[in-house]
């Protein structure tokens, strides 16, 4: 199927209000999904059949590229977090509890904090990102571990 059709679809799919559209021209297939509330339209993979047989398509879930690449399923943010100020991830990273290895960590369950007192580190495209509290107040909850990958706006730390 030619690129520029599959502009056409997408322009088509934007003016109108449906929610997907899938085109069959022989033996190729595309299939278009708009994800509710602004999100990003993905374009399933061309499927090939042979002569005769019927092409199935199978379900495609939205997910997160994140999981998509994993295999992996979103948790739920919320339920499992006790009550306070969640700190949630500013960027997708990698995250630090300490400054190196060998160090203790910035902060543990149960230690006071201050507000601009730093919490953790994230490591987005070689540079240190440090994640610092927002408001004073204990340490409640530590939500992810040293050198765990975090996504943008993932619970890291709960301060009560």
């Amino acid at each position: 199927m030619d690129l520029r059709k599959i502009k056409k679809l997408i322009d088509l799919l934007e003016e109108s209000n449906l929610s997907e559209i899938e085109i069959k021209e022989g033996e190729e297939s595309v299939r278009l999904a708009r994800m509710p509330s602004g999100g990003v339209m993905q374009a399933a993979p061309i499927q090939y059949a042979a002569p005769g047989a019927q092409a199935a398509t199978p379900a495609m879930p939205m997910q997160s590229p994140v999981d998509a690449a994993t295999g992996g399923s979103h948790k739920p943010h919320g339920s499992e977090l006790p009550a306070g100020h969640v700190v949630r991830a500013p960027m997708v990273g990698t995250f630090y509890a300490s400054p190196s290895p060998e160090k203790p960590a910035f902060v543990s369950i149960g230690q006071a904090v201050k507000a601009g007192e730093t919490l953790g580190i994230i490591e987005a495209m070689k540079m240190f990102n440090p994640i610092e509290a927002d408001v004073s107040g204990t340490v409640l909850a530590i939500q992810c571990e040293s050198g765990q990958p975090v996504e943008f706006d993932q619970p890291l730390f709960v301060i009560g």
